[in-house]
């Protein structure tokens, strides 16, 4: 199998950490070889948080290069138009339509663009925008956004829908088990 690369981006405190690594363990639970990175510096200040999943029969480098990802799943609009020239031509952008403002805007040094979703458009001819805020409530936790997010994608995967579903149980341990599920069966009806 070629490598599958994945680019998920997000602010800190969306759970961007933990989807990467549900990812990545069922990657390893197929039988894959899966490289995984982070960049989480700001992530408790609500700041950007990028992760790279790569997939494949052997990865030697967990980074993804700018152009080459199949999927970018995007937490937040902004963050999917910061992050979307890693794609690569008729890759796929996933993101969470509910925004949260960065801390310069925030703070009154910038403004959120009003057009962002236009923007995200001309930037990527294969975007789908979801309110995974309103399916992950509905699952029955507003913090289930990440679940909806990596449902939202299986489809498009290399990877089976139940092993996802299996390394989801596993990382729950019991708290919020069922609610995760349910979010991802949300987002991946989304």
């Amino acid at each position: 199998m070629e490598i599958f690369n994945i680019v998920i981006a997000g602010v800190g405190g969306q759970g961007v950490l933990m989807a990467s690594k549900v990812l990545a363990e069922s990657a390893l639970a197929s039988g894959m070889d899966v490289k995984q990175n982070e960049v989480h510096g700001m992530a408790q200040r609500g700041g950007s948080v990028i992760s790279f999943v790569r997939i494949g029969d052997q990865v030697f480098s967990p980074v993804v290069m700018p152009g080459s990802a199949d999927i970018l799943i995007s937490f937040e609009p902004l963050e999917a138009l910061r992050y979307v020239h890693y794609l690569k031509p008729g890759g796929k952008l996933v993101y969470n339509k509910a925004t949260i403002n960065p801390s310069t805007v925030a703070s009154g040094l910038a403004t959120y663009p009003k057009d962002v979703e236009e923007q995200i458009a001309r930037a990527c001819g294969n975007s789908h925008g979801i309110d995974a805020l309103a399916v992950a409530q509905k699952a029955g936790n507003a913090k289930a956004v990440n679940m909806v997010m990596v449902g939202s994608v299986m489809k498009s995967l290399p990877l089976d829908a139940q092993i996802i579903e299996g390394v989801v149980r596993e990382l729950s341990k019991d708290k919020g088990v069922e609610v995760n599920l349910k979010a991802l069966a949300g987002g991946a009806a989304a």
